[in-house]
Order: structure tokens, then sequence, then C-alpha cells
């Protein structure tokens, strides 16, 4: 069985028989749900296994982008964040793989469905807020999160990037190893608060 190719462990399963949406069965679409939920149990691995891709970048910067993760993060729970907050610490930079241009927002959506409204617009604009400290040094607007200012996290935002982001760069910082985060990363990762691809009885 190892040895056979993708098409064939495929054809060996059962899987749904259309071959345009519309012509979908409730048969079909439980064999799908099926295997969907068994792939989102795997979630928190996943994302996991994605930051981990930050070890050893550094970018020119004083600590390599999963150290600033582990920082920024162990900064916001010996704060005593909550964990939902804590885990979108640890992941408010996990774009920077995939979203060079647009690394918030990549992050954002990866979180959107587990964290509260609040804890998603903090990383979603963090990056416009973080430009506070450096933007001017590049030529451009440090003040970009000003467009921002009768926005009701606005103020949630700048402590964000005071007090956890910004100052995650000290190479003489003892964070906590990402071990200490993972079951915190599993419980948030378990199940959504929201989601359009969950009923809402299951939804947490």
């Amino acid at each position: 069985m190892n040895d056979m190719t993708a098409e064939e462990l495929h054809s060996a399963r059962e899987h749904a028989k259309f071959r345009e949406m519309k012509e979908g069965t409730a048969e079909d679409w439980q064999i799908i749900s099926k295997e969907y939920f068994a792939f989102a149990e795997g979630l928190a691995d996943r994302v996991l296994k994605h930051l981990k891709l930050l070890e050893g970048d550094f970018g020119g910067f004083p600590v390599c982008r999963l150290e600033h993760s582990l920082q920024t993060a162990t900064r916001a729970y010996r704060d005593g964040r909550g964990e939902r907050y804590v885990v979108m610490a640890l992941l408010h930079d996990i774009g920077d793989t995939l979203g060079t241009y647009n690394h918030p927002d990549v992050a954002a959506a990866i979180l959107k469905p587990f964290v509260t409204e609040e804890e998603h617009w903090i990383c979603q604009n963090h990056g416009a807020f973080q430009g506070y400290y450096y933007f001017h040094h590049l030529g451009m607007d440090r003040n970009l999160r000003d467009k921002f200012e009768d926005h009701p996290y606005f103020d949630a935002c700048a402590e964000f990037c005071e007090k956890y982001d910004q100052a995650a760069f000290d190479p003489d910082y003892e964070s906590e190893p990402l071990e200490f985060f993972e079951p915190m990363v599993r419980r948030v990762f378990e199940k959504p608060l929201s989601s359009m691809y969950v009923k809402e009885d299951e939804e947490a």
C-alpha cells in the first residue's frame, strides 16, 4: 500500500463521484466532510511547522524571525494576556515567508476563525502600527497608523506594538521556547470561534 501513487490511493479510497459541484449529492458531501475534518485536526501541526521556517531567518535584524515571535509571545504571556492573545502574538509574523509585502494579512487570515475580533484586528493591522518605529528612517510616513485613529481597537493595537512587538528584538532576552507555546496553539486551533464552514452548534 505504501508503494501506491497518490492517484492509486485516491482510487482505492471512498470519494465523491461528481464532476461538477452542482451534481453533488448528500452522500458525496458526507465523504468530503469526513475528510475535511480529519485534515483539520492537523492544522496546529501545520501552523507550528510553518512557524519553524522562521528559525535562522534574520533579515538583518538582531534576532531571527522565530526568536522575535517567541519574544513577542513571551512578553505578552508574562504580562498576563489570555491564551488566544498570546497565540496571536506568537503567530503575528508567520506570514513573513509567503506574504513579503502583506505579512500581517496572511497571519490574520490564519488566525481569524480562532481569535476575538479585537485580536484579529490587531494582527491584521500591526504592520501599519509597527511602522511608527521605523518608517521615517526609510523616507516613509511613520504616522500611517493615524488613519485608524477613530477605530475602537486603535489603542489596543498601539499597545501591542509598544509593549510586545517593537520591544522583541533583544538578543539577551530569555524567551520561552516554542515547546512552551505548543499546547496553547493546539488548544486555540482545536475548534474555531466562528467559521462559515462549521455549523454554529459545532463552533466553540
